[in-house]
């Protein structure tokens, strides 16, 4: 299933023709056009307002089913004296020399004579899931109907039968790669699918294209959750989920998760969608007040409780009365601060430091910390007591990198928010920006996203897209960490080259080439939590080599 040799003996690309004094590109006799990524984007989000999502499915896989046929047609005609059958993965070649997607062949069956086909091909870095994702987010609908459509019109072209693609994983759907297969039409057991590749007629079914764009519309929309929060991905859904089910409740929720990943912005959502949301949010940093002044912060003080206290004044929990109150970093607090909440938690009463009244409060805690409290605990600076009063229904949030499906909608999020905030209209962010976001670690998370993203409004010309250039004032940082910018906008490890002196350190002392797999493997695994396709990515394979190399191991190394 290898045909470079052929491909270069056809040498299709010098049959790619640039006129520009014209104004024309030729592919052999064929002229194209290019367009950009981003309008082919908003032309398909037009289509889905305009017609709905079913009738804009057809229209695109129909344009592409066309496309597919105009380069089988073309690969008729270069490819001389080879068997049909030996060129016809030529259209591959083609749909990447087009710039569309790169394609890798799993499993390729023609039967000219029969008029029989099965193929199964890997689609990488695919323009038309990019181009939706950037539009609507990591969602549940595959994505790639125009190169679908493509792949069917190609096949269908060589065996003079109608040969249908359907995409079994796509990118869109947060899949690391997509996935399609293709096979005869009477083979798939799916009227409806068949349909998208029938013409459609829409006069006179106004009424329909409108139930269909108020779904559209309501399946766009619930891709923002309400509020102010907003992700599609597992780990996000999961967090919000337990969040959403504790809002109507008084239950005291501890937030934990590293720094920047919007612990404080849940606490917020929790407040505004329960009961106490027209009641007062208080908000506290425990690591960002002394020590020896957090106590009155939180519980009051009475005037010459101590000096420098010329005045009574209320604490947080009197504050918040009847609200919210949102201790951050509670991980950070004294001990003595420790003892002293854990008794407000038990008994509801708050005592002024120097004060002997005692004050009655209704207070909904939650806190947040990005420390481990179990490892504190153990060590000795905090309280196991208050641990559980505390952890009564923790929720853990993702950091960023585990939420790469949400990159895209906070983007355009954050972009909208600092474009109203300087006065400036931005249109949105380049296919290379928003590919080096999407390979960068995070490991400030949100809160680093933002102050990326605000310095790219800043920056960035009135009514122009924002450019790497404009984001990373950190490209050498980037650097010095051990990645580089290819020309491609990907990120890549330095750390994965080695020098004749590492190979020979590795050798020296009998080096076990299985052993060393084996544990590799099961590493990769074991940091993806037994997800196979994360584990190949670290390893920089795909899931079915990994499946591959864990079969052949005398024990797996997990699923």
């Amino acid at each position: 299933m290898k045909l470079t040799g052929l491909i270069e003996r056809l040498n299709l690309r010098s049959r790619l023709r640039f006129d520009p004094e014209n104004g024309e590109i030729w592919l052999h006799e064929n002229r194209m056009f290019l367009l950009h990524a981003q309008a082919f984007g908003a032309l398909r989000k037009e289509l889905f307002d305009s017609l709905g999502v079913e009738r804009a499915r057809g229209l695109l896989v129909r344009m592409g089913f066309e496309s597919g046929k105009k380069d089988a047609e073309l690969a008729k005609r270069i490819v001389g004296d080879n068997a049909l059958e030996d060129v016809f993965l030529l259209g591959a070649e083609m749909h990447m020399l087009e710039g569309m997607v790169k394609v890798r062949a799993v499993d390729s069956k023609i039967n000219l004579e029969q008029g029989a086909y099965h193929g199964e091909f890997i689609w990488e870095y695919s323009s038309e899931a990019e181009a939706h994702i950037q539009q609507f987010g990591i969602g549940n609908e595959h994505a790639c109907w125009t190169q679908i459509g493509y792949a069917s019109g190609y096949a269908t072209a060589f065996t003079n039968k109608l040969v249908i693609f359907r995409e079994m994983e796509c990118k869109a759907c947060g899949a690391a790669n997509c996935r399609i297969v293709g096979k005869l039409a009477e083979d798939w057991d799916d009227p409806d699918y068949l349909c998208y590749f029938r013409p459609d007629n829409i006069q006179g079914e106004l009424t329909e294209l409108r139930e269909e764009v108020a779904q559209l519309r309501e399946t766009l929309s619930s891709e923002k959750m309400p509020g102010s929060l907003i992700g599609v991905s597992d780990g996000f859904r999961k967090a919000f989920n337990l969040v959403s089910k504790a809002a109507p409740s008084a239950i005291s929720v501890l937030l934990l998760g590293e720094t920047g990943v919007g612990k404080e912005r849940f606490a917020r959502w929790l407040h505004d969608n329960g009961p106490r949301a027209d009641k007062p949010f208080v908000a506290i940093n425990c690591a960002a007040i002394p020590h020896d002044l957090i106590e009155s912060e939180l519980f009051g003080v009475t005037k010459g409780a101590y000096t420098g206290a010329d005045q009574s004044r209320p604490g947080r929990f009197e504050r918040a009365n009847g609200g919210t109150l949102f201790l951050d970093e509670v991980g950070e607090m004294s001990l003595a601060a420790q003892v002293k909440l854990l008794r407000v938690l038990q008994t509801g009463e708050v005592e002024r430091l120097g004060d002997n009244r005692v004050f009655q409060v209704d207070v909904r805690l939650v806190a947040a910390t990005n420390v481990n409290l179990q490892d504190a605990i153990a060590a000795g600076r905090f309280r196991a007591d208050l641990y559980y009063r505390l952890a009564t229904y923790p929720i853990t949030i993702p950091p960023l990198r585990e939420r790469r499906a949400d990159l895209p909608l906070l983007i355009n999020s954050l972009i909208e928010k600092h474009s109203t905030r300087y006065h400036k209209k931005v249109r949105g962010i380049t296919d290379r920006a928003l590919l080096m976001l999407s390979q960068y670690s995070w490991p400030g998370n949100i809160r680093e996203l933002e102050n990326v993203i605000e310095r790219g409004v800043l920056l960035v010309s009135a009514g122009g897209y924002i450019e790497v250039d404009d984001l990373f004032a950190q490209i050498e940082q980037l650097q010095r960490e051990g990645q580089e910018i290819a020309s491609d906008g990907h990120l890549h490890g330095k750390s994965d080259v080695r020098t004749p002196d590492d190979y020979e350190q590795l050798l020296s002392d009998g080096f076990d080439l299985n052993a060393h797999e084996d544990s590799l493997l099961k590493f990769a695994v074991d940091k993806a939590n037994g997800n196979l396709t994360h584990a190949a990515r670290l390893l920089g394979i795909t899931r079915r080599q990994l499946s591959y190399r864990l079969s052949k191991r005398p024990e797996s190394a997990g699923e």
